[in-house]
């Protein structure tokens, strides 16, 4: 019986003890759990098949980001790019918030957006065994916005998090067992806060608040990739926490709403901004995958990793000038859990040309409950159900273009921020979301 793997070369395997023992290990990953929060997976190919077999499969230079010893496993020149489109959706039904003077106020439609992911990677060997890697991308970020006025708006009206990370890597192949690999990370990340002050006081009802923050550090990876057999390959890989010491300012504005005994014109004219600083780990993440060849045709995936988003628990926000210089501006409880993600994937290719992907996956989300839900992110566990197909026009190009809708169940919320200082008091939402999210992708890829 002949097998090919992914580099495309003709070999003979043990029909079943080859196969056998990344089977009971597909088996034993298929009922944990997985990652969500505000991570993004959307980091190169691989999402028609739910992204399973991610440290593993090494099939273009996205390995960067997912394994950099799968550099090993490449030409000896390759490049890969691609873009995502991602579509959350989370609408809100009030069941009894107290919210004061915004008590009126609306369900603030839809809080999700179109966002687009880039990502982009090259990897150069300079020996058979040596090879160096760059990579590019946004391995975290959120955006939720609510239309005005909406009940929440104390607590919530806009959240924006983005980030840039830039990754140069280096692989080593042992022998043709064994290959390991690291990276450098230089992460940069900036956010965007926006609200209604107080929900207590109608002399606070016009008045807005914007926190903007920023910050670069430095991270690192590491993994290491195993051979087991020609159609068998195992990959582990680890991303560390970074550490953020962000500074920023928090500004005061109004929106011309009238307020009562000059409050507004008071407070925007003595305390309109401040510099403001706050510390944040973004969490380290661990992969264990598979990816296991059955014949010539279809090859089995699988991945199971962790992310240690405790690293989150509450950001404090910490004014540094100003007549209030030491004071806090607010804390933003997360108080975030360890989770799990669980990911099954198949490949069918229906020529030399075409291939075929299927997958489904399971996250866990970070948050707890529904007393510790944000309204800024109204996250929960969702289930991936992928499709996707791989075109190679050529032998050395390939192109592949992924689809997947991930199923979040109705999602409870019941958040309380009350306090007796009418500066800082933001109320309690109630209710629940009801929450989707649709990704569309393409990557392109090339060997030369």
């Amino acid at each position: 019986m002949t097998r090919y793997f992914s580099e495309g070369k003709k070999v003979m395997i043990q029909p079943f003890a080859s196969k056998m023992m990344p089977l009971l290990i597909l088996a034993a990953l298929s009922g944990t759990a997985g990652a969500s929060g505000f991570q993004l997976m959307e980091q190169g190919s691989g999402l028609g098949s739910a992204y399973a077999g991610s440290a593993a499969k090494a099939s273009d230079a996205g390995t960067i980001f997912w394994n950099p010893a799968g550099m090993t496993q490449l030409q000896p020149r390759e490049v890969s790019g691609g873009l995502t489109l991602v579509r959350p959706s989370f609408k809100f039904t009030d069941q009894g918030s107290s919210v004061g003077v915004l008590g009126t106020a609306g369900n603030g439609g839809d809080a999700g957006g179109v966002a687009a992911i880039p990502n982009g990677y090259l990897s150069w060997g300079l020996s058979k065994d040596l090879f160096l890697g760059f990579g590019i991308g946004a391995p975290f970020g959120l955006a939720t916005k609510y239309d005005s006025p909406w009940k929440g708006s104390a607590q919530s009206d806009e959240f924006d998090i983005r980030t840039i990370n830039l990754n140069p890597s280096i692989a080593y192949r042992i022998n043709d067992k064994v290959s390991i690999g690291g990276g450098l990370n230089w992460q940069r990340i900036q956010a965007d806060y926006y609200r209604q002050v107080g929900v207590a006081s109608p002399g606070l009802a016009g008045l807005k608040a914007h926190l903007k923050i920023d910050d670069d550090a430095w991270g690192w990876n590491v993994g290491a990739l195993f051979t087991l057999s020609p159609a068998t390959r195992i990959g582990v890989s680890y991303r560390s926490t970074i550490l953020y010491h962000t500074s920023g300012s928090s500004t005061l504005s109004s929106n011309g709403t009238p307020a009562a005994n000059g409050t507004m014109a008071a407070l925007v004219a003595g305390g309109a901004q401040s510099n403001v600083k706050a510390d944040l780990k973004v969490p380290d993440t661990f992969v264990l995958s598979v990816a296991q060849r059955l014949s010539d045709r279809w090859e089995m995936l699988g991945d199971l990793s962790w992310t240690g988003w405790s690293s989150i628990k509450t950001i404090h926000i910490v004014r540094t000038s100003g007549p209030q210089n030491g004071a806090p501006v607010q804390d933003l409880d997360a108080d975030f859990r360890n989770t799990y993600r669980v990911a099954l994937g198949a490949n069918y290719a229906l020529s030399d040309a075409w291939k075929l992907m299927f997958g489904i996956a399971y996250d866990q989300s970070p948050v707890k409950n529904d007393n510790t839900r944000l309204v800024s992110l109204p996250d929960n566990n969702r289930t991936w159900f992928t499709l996707g197909a791989q075109w190679k026009p050529a032998k050395d190009h390939t192109l592949e273009l992924g689809a997947a809708y991930l199923h979040i169940p109705t999602t409870r919320i019941n958040n309380n921020q009350t306090t007796a200082n009418p500066l800082t008091n933001r109320g309690t939402v109630i209710g629940e979301y009801d929450s989707s999210v649709w990704i569309l992708s393409a990557q392109y890829s090339l060997a030369f």
